[in-house]
């Protein structure tokens, strides 16, 4: 651990058969033990970090309207804009303006056999009035889904799985999704839930921060922790989904975001990377040693995981986004919404 309060992996040492063992030791232990940690020397370029924050802000400093050209409300695949306030975490309001991208693909022909989640596949929505902004994106989605398809190698060999174990749940279409998020401040005594407690539900998630702290990270029942900006680093989780597929032996870990206080602001970029949609994942057979360690995965009650990726990741779209859900998906939203009051 580091006086950071989450540990820091140096990525490079991956790449060092020197240093190659004590790194998976390392990931090991982090992932275990926190869930959470700094990854530092990942090879994704300086540059274009700083260039997708810069583009970032631009978006956010569009007129409402022109952002409202791309809101999510357009998308049947949940891409787009949302202003603050309009995504739900355990139903209230989180108080941050967003805008999401995911990977670019066509959207697929729908019979009405076909399984509702086949849906969520499609093109983005881009503002026309940063033209930049789309290829500099799709540039740090490729960059970034290359790192993250590299450490879940380097968590299969921590494991002591063959490098490729984790390979065929993402095939040719894994599940790419980049989250641009600013976080307006708020004054006192009003909410201060930039993002509701909630656990990650893919396997991986990056996040890029700016130098304005407010992610917090539940270590133990009840006890948080600042996951201080770190410069040239990424704050990496491991989600639900990676979690179940080592029946509790690597940590999905319940983390929020607080606002930031009146008069400043924070913009983080995520990127998430999940398996492709029609995946099932199984659990991994760990070595007896590591197995006798996992403790089963810990599913939220009013919001349980499945296996099935497409239909977990439609469940959690429906349940952040009612307006999205009631236009495009009125008969699962009336569904919701009944068991809701029984």
């Amino acid at each position: 651990m580091s006086a950071l309060a989450l540990p820091v992996l140096d990525f490079a040492r991956y790449l060092n058969p020197a240093e190659k063992a004590a790194f998976l030791a390392d990931l090991r232990r982090a992932a275990r033990d926190s869930g959470f940690f700094y990854l530092i020397n990942h090879g994704v370029d300086a540059g274009l970090q700083r260039s997708v924050q810069r583009l970032a802000r631009q978006f956010f400093a569009l007129p409402d309207t022109q952002k409202q050209q791309v809101a999510m409300i357009h998308s049947p695949h949940f891409r787009g804009y949302n202003r603050a306030a309009s995504e739900l975490t355990r139903g209230q309001p989180d108080w941050r303006e967003q805008f999401d991208i995911g990977a670019e693909r066509p959207a697929l022909p729908l019979s009405e056999r076909a399984p509702r989640w086949q849906r969520l596949q499609g093109p983005n929505l881009w503002p026309q009035a940063l033209p930049e902004l789309t290829p500099v994106l799709l540039t740090w989605q490729k960059s970034m889904a290359g790192v993250g398809f590299m450490l879940l190698r380097a968590f299969a060999e921590a494991l002591c799985l063959p490098a490729d174990a984790f390979d065929r749940l993402y095939g040719d279409r894994p599940n790419e999704h980049i989250k641009l998020i600013r976080y307006p401040g708020q004054p006192a005594g009003e909410s201060n839930q930039g993002v509701g407690a909630h656990k990650d539900s893919g396997f991986l998630s990056f996040l890029l921060q700016d130098a304005q702290q407010g992610l917090q990270v539940e270590v133990e029942p009840g006890r948080w922790t600042d996951a201080a900006p770190l410069a040239g680093s990424f704050v990496v989780n491991i989600g639900e989904l990676l979690e179940l597929a080592t029946n509790g032996y690597l940590r999905a870990t319940v983390h929020r975001v607080v606002s930031p206080p009146s008069g400043q602001e924070r913009l983080s970029i995520a990127f998430f990377l999940g398996a492709q949609l029609d995946a099932v994942v199984p659990v991994y057979a760990l070595p007896a040693d590591l197995a006798q360690e996992a403790r089963g995965p810990d599913s939220d009650p009013e919001n349980p995981l499945l296996r099935d990726v497409g239909w977990n990741n439609l469940k959690g779209r429906l349940r952040s986004h009612p307006d999205v859900a009631a236009r495009y998906y009125p008969d699962l939203f009336r569904e919701r919404a009944e068991r809701a009051t029984v």
